[in-house]
């Protein structure tokens, strides 16, 4: 079974939760970023989203 979550969506909640917790780790700052990022959509979008899409895709490979 494959599970799809929206990046926006990913995002949004760990900054959500980023918020909540009052974390200021370096975690939460990549979170907090990739979030304003993708919503804003930006001229970076497109090798940024590549980096995450081949991040997302290596981690899905060493599962199998």
């Amino acid at each position: 079974m494959t599970l799809n979550i929206s990046a926006v969506l990913l995002f949004g909640a760990a900054s959500a939760l980023a918020v909540k917790t009052k974390s200021a780790g370096g975690g939460a700052a990549i979170a907090l970023f990739l979030f304003g990022f993708f919503a804003a959509g930006t001229g970076a979008y497109e090798p940024i989203h590549n980096l995450v899409q081949a991040s997302a895709d290596t981690i899905a490979q060493l599962g199998n």
